[in-house]
Parts: structure tokens; sequence; C-alpha cells
């Protein structure tokens, strides 16, 4: 029995996890994961959450992106529209345009709060 097909190597077949593999899974959690997880608890991204809503509203961007929002939507035609090409066609205009001087702000919270979690 040969395992190519026309010069091509087939495809191997679903098996389960080797042993390793799932040592490898189930590994210590990341920096990200650890910080991510005190945040949650501590409250902490919520009031940074809310304090970005607040900054994006307060500067217009949140008004800027429904504009671009709705002119995709007039370009494009109502029916012909989904959330995912809108999600796919703003989002990086939207990240692109955050002003520096909120991320900063949110950065530095961050930082203060790593500082008094001693992470």
């Amino acid at each position: 029995m040969s395992f190519y097909v026309v010069g091509k190597r087939r495809n191997s077949v679903n098996r389960p996890p080797t042993p390793d593999a799932v040592e490898d899974q189930e590994k210590e959690p990341t920096l990200q994961e650890i910080i991510n997880t005190k945040m949650i608890e501590s409250g902490e991204k919520e009031k940074l959450m809310e304090l970005l809503r607040e900054r994006l509203v307060e500067c217009g961007w949140k008004d800027e992106m429904k504009a671009l929002c709705r002119a995709y939507i007039k370009k494009k035609g109502t029916n012909n529209v989904t959330v995912d090409d809108l999600v796919h066609v703003i989002t990086p205009k939207g990240r692109a345009s955050i002003p520096d001087s909120i991320k900063t702000e949110l950065l530095l919270r961050i930082r203060a709060f790593l500082a008094s979690a001693a992470l």
C-alpha cells in the first residue's frame, strides 16, 4: 500500500494527541494570562474599560466610527453589508485613530496596577 498519490504525500489521519502534547497544553499560565486574571478579579479591567469608553466618547472617536460605518453602508447598500464586513473594514481604521494620549493614560494606569499588585 502506498502513501503517495501522484507524487503528493497523503494527509495523515486524525489521531489523539501524544502524551507530550497533552503535557504542553497543561503548562503554567503565561504572565499575560496571570495579569489578565488579576485585573479581572480586582475589578481593574472593568474600570479601565469604562475609562476607555469615556475617553473615546469625549474625543469624538465613537462618533467618527459611527460616521465611517454609515458611509460604508451607504456606499455598499444596506442589503449588501454584514456586521462582519463592517468589522473587517472599520477595525483597522478605529485602532489606528485612537489618540496617543488615551493609549498613554491607559498604559500608565496598567503600570500603576502592576506596581501595586507586585506582579
